[in-house]
């Protein structure tokens, strides 16, 4: 099972979540990060992070999830694979860097490049508003959750 954990505040992250699970059909779990367990991830054999770029830093309740989780995983995920899914307004790489930090010490093995939509939101109206994720951005989505749930299904990660 491919566990699928997010968050969103303007809709752009929850959007692209639900195209990662569509992509990867029945084989995924949507879990909102703030509902994520350390059984969660430990059921899964795969997982792919979703959420928005902050500051320059993934969003406060992903890095909460990573917080909760990390001490009682450690030593116990190692070789799982895993990818992300950023939605920036002009970066992202700030998060990326993060989470990909964070995951070393699980020891968990990237099995894609990052995946970073660049919603463009600059002035504070913007970055406060609901977003619309393009069609080809979801396409991505879509095909990295259908790439990473066979991946994991037939045991090549």
């Amino acid at each position: 099972m491919l566990a699928i954990i997010w968050h969103s505040r303007t809709g752009a992250s929850r959007a692209m979540a639900g195209a990662v699970h569509q992509g990867a059909g029945n084989a995924s779990r949507l879990i909102v990060a703030s509902d994520a367990s350390p059984q969660d991830l430990l059921d899964a054999r795969g997982y792919v992070f979703v959420c928005p770029e902050n500051l320059a830093s993934m969003s406060g309740m992903m890095k909460e999830m990573f917080d909760r989780c990390y001490y009682p995983l450690l030593g116990r995920i190692e070789g799982r694979a895993y990818a992300t899914a950023i939605a920036a307004g002009s970066d992202g790489h700030g998060a990326q860097a993060q989470i990909d930090r964070i995951v070393t010490g699980w020891r968990l093995r990237r099995v894609a490049e990052p995946l970073i939509v660049n919603m463009g939101a600059q002035t504070p109206e913007e970055i406060m508003a609901e977003k619309t994720v393009p069609e080809r951005e979801l396409e991505r989505c879509r095909e990295l959750g259908m790439a990473l749930a066979e991946g994991v299904s037939l045991g090549i990660f």
